[in-house]
């Protein structure tokens, strides 16, 4: 069994803002594997269902991104199940829009969403870090990620980035995180970078 958490504030103020790129993630797996209607538990919106062969759980946090650990540590206690089991989507703004890596463990880089999730189950859960982009100043950050997607953006890179991770959350259920990495960014190039004033 595999917990898939989504990180994301609730509401419809949040909805469509950077930092709920973990939340449209979780939405997308939901609907590509006709998981289960939703559920109120562990704080959360939980679906589950099987993929690939592998039963799967879910979960939005209901906590707000600051408090997200509390809910997925009250789903590992309630399944019995190891961090290592547990994957997280979410924003990333040191990578650049559309861009995804995996990790394993480490440390926070200063998200509160997985700060709280250390607090809670220790650092050794794999992390699907989605590129935001960096405002360039470290002041702007947090205007950053609560801003909306653009219209553009959601239409363009966004849904692509979100398709491919849906599309290809098998080869990451099997273990194999590079193999996943390499399939999503085939199947979803990051959009070209903006030129450099000069």
């Amino acid at each position: 069994m595999q917990l898939l958490v989504g990180l994301g504030n609730p509401g419809r103020g949040y909805a469509q803002n950077r930092h709920n790129v973990g939340f449209f993630a979780i939405e997308a797996i939901v609907e590509r594997y006709a998981l289960s209607r939703p559920k109120t538990r562990h704080g959360g919106v939980v679906h589950e269902g099987e993929i690939g062969g592998e039963r799967v759980i879910a979960l939005k946090p209901e906590t707000y991104m600051n408090e997200s650990g509390r809910a997925v540590g009250a789903a590992v206690r309630f399944l019995k199940i190891a961090p290592a089991d547990v994957t997280v989507f979410h924003d990333e703004i040191d990578l650049a829009p559309g861009k995804v890596r995996v990790k394993r463990g480490g440390g926070h880089a200063g998200h509160n969403g997985i700060r709280s999730i250390d607090q809670h189950i220790g650092p050794d859960f794999r992390r699907v870090r989605i590129g935001v982009g960096h405002p360039g100043d470290k002041e702007r950050v947090a205007g950053h990620v609560l801003d909306d997607f653009s219209k553009a953006e959601r239409a363009g890179w966004v849904a692509t980035t979100i398709a491919a991770i849906a599309d290809t959350l098998p080869v990451l259920l099997a273990g194999d995180d590079p193999g996943f990495m390499t399939r999503v960014a085939f199947l979803a190039p990051p959009p070209p970078s903006p030129p450099r004033e000069s």
